[in-house]
């Protein structure tokens, strides 16, 4: 397997974790009949397990565009040392801005979460030079 995927499969699994500390911190929050309700009204959590939340959904929109770039890469046979760096980069950067929103290190959180959307978007531009 290249390493572009396997940090797909890592950023995958990461992405599994981060889905079980949002639902473990949002049934404290709210309590387990309402975390299993139908949820007919919209349940807003706050504070940490908002954020956990909004993490969770933040890795869920830098995956797609990450999973296009390893796509990219892998199909196009065009995985170098840099593309597998910036795939790293981008993990890395992933799990680091999963404490970060939780903590509410700013501007901590959007560096991090920066570095990687640009690692991601390096990874593309690199296959199409």
């Amino acid at each position: 397997m290249t390493p572009e995927l396997t940090v797909l499969a890592l950023s995958a699994i990461l992405q599994a974790v981060q889905f079980t500390l949002y639902s473990i911190a949002a049934n404290l929050q709210v309590g387990p009949k309402k975390a299993m309700s139908p949820r007919d009204q919209k349940i807003d959590l706050t504070g940490g397990a908002g954020r956990l939340q909004r993490a969770m959904n933040n890795h869920f929109e830098g995956l797609i565009l990450f999973t296009i770039a390893v796509v990219v890469i892998t199909l196009g046979d065009k995985g170098t040392g840099f593309s597998a760096a910036c795939a790293w980069t981008y993990l890395g950067a992933r799990i680091l801005y999963v404490p970060a929103y939780y903590f509410g290190l700013s501007p901590w959180r959007t560096l991090i979460w920066m570095v990687g959307f640009l690692s991601t978007l390096l990874m593309i531009l690199s296959a199409l030079i």
